[in-house]
């Protein structure tokens, strides 16, 4: 299980964006898919300068991998980011405003948007 605060870390490290966020969950999610950069364009109806920017950004943090096709696919270069895509998701699909402001947010909010991450109290 993640920690929330290493979840919090991952997106200020890694999802500059709500562009990126986007692109990385349409790259993981199921089947297995490569796509091209044209594809991410017509899917998310973004710009080729804001896909490509953030491929590049995902590519660079060993998220994703590009094929000598060129097409590009979710592919974590470490178990650990694997496990925190999986858990952006999750967070994403139950607390989507938090994760949103976790990207948007500055430093000196980041404490209490790793407090907005935490379900329960911590049990004893």
């Amino acid at each position: 299980m993640v920690a929330d605060v290493d979840l919090v870390a991952f997106i200020r490290r890694s999802i500059p964006s709500i562009w990126a966020l986007d692109v990385l969950l349409l790259l993981r999610r199921p089947p297995a898919h490569s796509w091209s950069a044209r594809e991410l364009v017509g899917e998310l109806r973004a710009s080729d300068a804001a896909v490509l920017g953030v491929l590049d950004g995902l590519q660079r943090d060993g998220l994703v991998a590009r094929g000598e096709d060129g097409r590009f696919r979710f592919a974590p270069a470490a178990e650990t980011l694997e496990e925190l895509t999986a858990a952006l998701a999750e967070a994403y699909a139950e607390r989507p405003l938090a994760v949103i402001n976790a990207i948007v947010a500055t430093d000196a909010k980041l404490q209490t948007l790793a407090d907005a991450f935490r379900l329960s109290p911590p049990k004893s």
